[in-house]
């Protein structure tokens, strides 16, 4: 912006910076209505570049939101214009509900300009979506180390005395009860020692997520029945990102698992990878994100147990200890990152969401300025 008209505009564009981190999609727009700057999220939104954009005319920019191109035009001094739950509606995909904020940024002696928020529904709902898995995953992580300690002791007292009985026992037949008690008695152990996840923490490393996936992919393909499909559909554009790929695979090897497990003879399991950019878990905002879908098309999560399906001993099959999904949740929050459900009969996916580096970049709101 050259026109000493626009110092106003200029300063306000140097304050927006900071919206460069937000994943709420916000536009600056000139007196004229013209398009001076957006940040990454309004153009992961809009589907359009920055460059591309640059000094496109609003009604080109918003013909497809319900109300809002207008208020561009007639918003006045100090006013604010609030349209909530109207549809942004881009070709070739379907429509998505956003609330559209327009503010106003004026100077009593310069000319003003306008600023525009767009913020999608589903984002919201995600977002709050993740922090309640955190936080239950957190929660469930406490009151499983603590449910572990109280198990603990009584089974090895239990297990002591089945040992002290075997000793004083002559006949076989009873000493195959003692046997029983400890066999089992060592199963719950191992059962309790696998509730709270890995004592130590993650010994980082950089990877490629491909190959924890292919190492996976083995794994289960030995274990699947003839009849079930495993298939690829990789983006091989990802970059290395770090974490410990021992816990990587465990955590991407329950998902798989649970989704063979529910498939029975016979199905299909889609392994497929993509990256996200300003992308947002929990309460942290990423530069990169890597996103494995794990999708079977069996019969879905029973819709009384899409809440709770990350809380241990929640289960949908007889044989199921209920601990797979859990296990993998707290490995994967090891790494900042986080695992989501979205499901219907036929399309069943598990995302796993993990930071590229434990470090993020910072960009910079992009537009015409130096």
């Amino acid at each position: 912006m050259s026109s000493p008209t626009n110092t106003f505009l200029d300063n306000a564009y140097r304050h927006y910076q900071i919206v460069d981190n937000l994943t709420t999609a916000v536009l600056l727009f000139d007196e004229y209505n013209h398009l001076l700057a957006m940040n990454p999220a309004a153009e992961a939104l809009l589907d359009i570049s920055a460059n591309k954009a640059w000094k496109l005319e609003a009604d080109r920019l918003f013909s497809g939101i319900d109300g809002c191109g207008g208020a561009l035009r007639c918003i006045s001094e100090n006013q604010v214009f609030i349209k909530r739950e109207t549809q942004l509606r881009l070709p070739g995909k379907n429509p998505i509900q956003v609330d559209c904020i327009v503010s106003s940024l004026n100077h009593p002696t310069q000319p003003g300009g306008v600023l525009v928020e767009l913020i999608p529904l589903v984002h919201r709902q995600r977002v709050a979506r993740a922090k309640q898995l955190l936080n239950q995953s957190e929660t469930t992580r406490m009151s499983m180390r603590r449910l572990a300690h109280e198990i603990r002791n009584p089974l090895s007292g239990l297990r002591g005395a089945a040992q002290l009985l075997a000793r004083e026992l002559h006949k076989d037949e009873l000493k195959e009860y003692t046997t029983i008690i400890i066999r089992e008695a060592d199963r719950l152990s191992d059962l309790v020692d696998r509730m709270p996840g890995p004592r130590t923490p993650p010994r980082k490393r950089e990877l490629n997520i491909h190959e924890v996936m292919e190492r996976v992919r083995i794994l289960v393909r030995a274990e699947a029945p003839p009849g079930v499909s495993l298939e690829r559909d990789y983006d091989p554009s990802i970059p290395n990102l770090y974490g410990d790929p021992d816990l990587l695979i465990q955590a991407v090897l329950n998902v798989a698992r649970n989704a063979i497990q529910s498939l029975g003879d016979r199905g299909k399991v889609i392994f497929s990878t993509r990256v996200h950019r300003q992308f947002t878990i929990g309460h942290r905002r990423h530069r990169l994100v890597v996103r494995v879908d794990i999708t079977d098309n069996g019969p879905g999560i029973p819709e009384e147990l899409e809440e709770t399906i990350f809380y241990p001993m929640v289960t949908g099959r007889d044989e199921g200890t209920g601990l797979g999904l859990p296990i993998a949740q707290s490995l994967v929050n090891q790494h900042d990152g986080l695992i989501e459900y979205h499901g219907r009969p036929g399309a069943t996916t598990f995302s796993i969401l993990l930071p590229v580096s434990p470090h993020d970049e910072v960009s910079h709101f992009r537009g015409d300025l130096p």
